[in-house]
């Protein structure tokens, strides 16, 4: 059942660790059939040395478990507010890689300083508002998506493919799996660019907007001429 989202999903998860953004079982990656209305997801607690496709977790929208004889995520919630409310997405991936998490915890967005940003982001690298007591003491990761919905009014999440949740970390996605890790492999280096810019220039400025468009639209706007398309 659904084994093509479950290798996908596997290998993204796997891709995750290779790239060094998790230790021990942090992080977590999903995909999703639309189609089908299915999602695939880690299984919570276990390591990335023991994943394998058929120990994703199969769900539906609500959550419901489809298929699998272990937990999904912990962070399933989150990923299921988001699938609901940005149709576009095809895979969310979450961790708590060092340099995007301790922007995270400064509660400060990622402006965009210079063109390696703009290639991937069009614009800063959004923080979600604090969650409340309340959201926190109830159904917290669900709320985590929430905050995250919140945020993105107004922005496409096409092209800003992240977010740092205040507090807490990022969240990437993508139009599937492997899109979604190459999002998080991607904020953690602009995030390390990003801190080391400040620390040779506390005062540094973000690019302008020409530069923004011209870098972010030339490698996606409809227009586009990178590469060999």
């Amino acid at each position: 059942m659904h084994e093509e989202l479950r290798k996908a999903v596997c290998e993204a998860n796997i891709e995750l660790q290779r790239q060094k953004l998790v230790i021990y079982s942090w992080g977590n990656v999903s995909g999703i059939d639309r189609a089908a209305g299915i999602i695939a997801i880690k299984p919570s607690g276990v390591s990335y040395d023991e994943l394998t496709p058929d120990k994703m977790v199969l769900l539906d929208l609500d959550g419901k478990v489809v298929k699998s004889d272990l937990k999904p995520s912990s962070d399933t919630p989150t990923h299921l507010e988001l699938y609901r409310n940005f149709k576009a997405l095809g895979g969310i991936c979450h961790t708590h890689s060092i340099n995007a998490t301790m922007w995270a915890q400064a509660c400060r967005e990622i402006p965009c300083f210079g063109t390696t940003h703009a290639d991937f982001f069009y614009g800063p690298v959004p923080l979600t508002e604090v969650m409340t007591k309340d959201e926190i003491k109830s159904n917290y990761e669900l709320n985590t998506g929430k905050v995250i919905v919140r945020r993105f009014a107004g922005i496409d999440p096409i092209q800003i493919p992240g977010v740092l949740v205040a507090n807490h970390g990022p969240f990437t996605w993508g139009k599937g799996p492997a899109e979604a890790v190459e999002s998080a492999v991607v904020l953690e280096q602009i995030a390390a660019m990003a801190l080391g810019t400040i620390t040779a220039n506390p005062n540094q400025k973000a690019i302008s907007q020409a530069l923004l468009d011209k870098h972010y639209l030339r490698k996606h706007g409809k227009n586009a001429y990178y590469g060999q398309k």
